[in-house]
């Protein structure tokens, strides 16, 4: 004879309830992330075409020239010329800019301009990341939830509604690996952009600061 625990009863209901309940907000966060990571490769694509790739010779150029430069004016004409994107562009005339200010302030000016840059990527991928951990998360509680119903329904001889609970555990499985796989392949490739950016980036400032201290 199976005795039953006092309050086992309504402690197991209780918990079906949540879990039965989570199965709406689980599809539609499911469909969000779906929604998003099509928005990113999309994203993905057209940031591809439109990034300007800048080669290990052109910043080799780009350093020396800075550093034969005659002149601080000079400096600004080769930046302003230079083939990089804008944001770089930006920056380091903000450095040069702060050419009255000490040698101790232009350092710490252009440590903060560079984590600037970094925080902005950072908040970027972070997105990408949540969908990436997240997604098959959900895309596995889909498949958990409607399989409890199934397999009762399974025990009543009820196969179709065994069918549909299989149904949408395969599709909410798929949704959510597929998100992920997605936003993952999204945030190597924009990491690996944002590596080089900083990279190049890093080289720059350092060159016009060693110029500026210079005099």
């Amino acid at each position: 004879m199976v005795t039953t625990v006092p309050g086992s009863e309504f402690l197991t209901s209780a918990l079906n309830a949540i879990s039965q309940g989570l199965q709406i907000p689980v599809v539609i966060f499911l469909l969000l992330f779906a929604l998003i990571a099509i928005l990113m490769l999309g994203g993905l694509v057209s940031e591809y075409t439109s990034r300007m790739k800048v080669s290990v010779d052109l910043i080799e150029k780009l350093v020396f020239n800075i550093n034969n430069a005659p002149s601080i004016e000079d400096v600004k004409k080769i930046v302003e010329g230079a083939k990089i994107p804008k944001s770089q562009k930006l920056i380091l005339m903000k450095v040069i800019r702060a050419q009255s200010l000490t040698k101790e302030s232009r350092e710490a000016l252009a440590r903060k301009l560079i984590e600037s840059e970094e925080n902005g990527f950072t908040k970027s991928l972070g997105r990408t990341d949540v969908i990436t951990r997240i997604g098959p998360t959900l895309g596995l509680m889909g498949t958990l939830i409607p399989m409890g119903p199934g397999l009762a329904a399974l025990g009543a001889g009820d196969i179709n509604t065994l069918a549909n609970s299989i149904i949408v555990a395969f599709d909410t499985t798929v949704v959510g690996i597929g998100s992920g796989a997605v936003a993952y392949v999204v945030a190597k490739i924009r990491r690996r952009w944002y590596e080089e950016y900083l990279s190049n980036l890093d080289v720059l400032v350092d060159c016009v600061l060693d110029k500026l201290n210079q005099g």
